[in-house]
C-alpha cells in the first residue's frame, strides 16, 4: 500500500520510536521502584526472571569501561536513522528503523541522565534471560529491529511488500 507522500516512512519511524521509548522508560521506572533491593523474581516457566541491574557497557556488559563510545554511537543514530527513513520505501524497513531508533534513544537517555554522570550513565536492565544476560525493552526493540533488517535483506521480503511512498522504480536494462 503506498502512502500519501515521502514523509510517511519518517512518520512511521518516529511514531514507533516514541512508543518504544515510552514503553522502555516506563518499564525502567517500574523496575527501579519495584525491584530495588529485591532478590530475583522468577516468572512462570523459569526461562525469564526479573532482577534489577545497571549496565555500564553494551550487550553482555561488553565494553563496560567504554561507556562514552556507546553514548556517541547512540547519539549518531539520532541523525542517521531519520535520514535513512527519508530514503526507505518499504514498511518492513521503516518498522525496523523505528525499533532501532527507539531502542537506541531509550538507552541513550539512560547514558545521559543516570548515574554516575552525563554521558557515562548506566543503563537500567531488569529482564534476566535465565542467567545468560539481563536486558530491557529497548534491547528487545534493538534485537527485533536488527532481526527484521537481516530477514528482509536475506529473503528480500522487504521488497515484496508494497512501498510506503509512490517513488518510481528505475528502469532495468539487460
Amino acid at each position: 500500500m503506498t502512502g500519501p507522500g515521502p514523509g510517511r516512512p519518517l512518520r512511521t519511524v518516529l511514531v514507533l520510536s516514541a512508543v518504544v521509548i515510552a514503553a522502555d522508560q516506563g518499564t525502567k521506572l517500574w523496575a527501579l521502584s519495584r525491584l530495588a533491593g529485591h532478590a530475583v523474581i522468577s516468572l512462570p516457566g523459569g526461562l525469564l526472571s526479573l532482577q534489577l541491574d545497571s549496565n555500564p557497557g553494551a550487550a553482555f556488559s561488553f565494553g563496560s569501561g567504554s561507556t562514552w563510545i556507546f553514548t556517541l554511537f547512540a547519539a549518531a543514530t539520532l541523525i542517521i536513522i531519520p535520514w535513512l527513513a527519508t530514503r526507505t520505501r518499504y514498511r518492513s524497513q521503516a518498522i525496523a528503523l523505528g525499533l532501532l531508533l527507539g531502542g537506541a534513544t531509550a538507552n541513550l537517555l539512560d547514558r545521559l541522565l543516570r548515574p554516575p554522570g552525563f554521558g557515562a550513565g548506566r543503563v537500567v536492565d531488569f529482564i534476566d534471560y535465565h542467567g545468560w544476560f539481563t536486558g530491557n525493552v529497548a534491547d528487545i526493540a534493538l534485537a527485533v529491529g536488527c532481526g527484521i533488517l537481516i530477514a528482509a535483506s536475506m529473503t528480500a521480503s522487504g521488497r515484496r511488500h508494497p512501498p510506503l511512498t509512490a517513488r518510481p522504480r528505475p528502469a532495468r536494462h539487460p
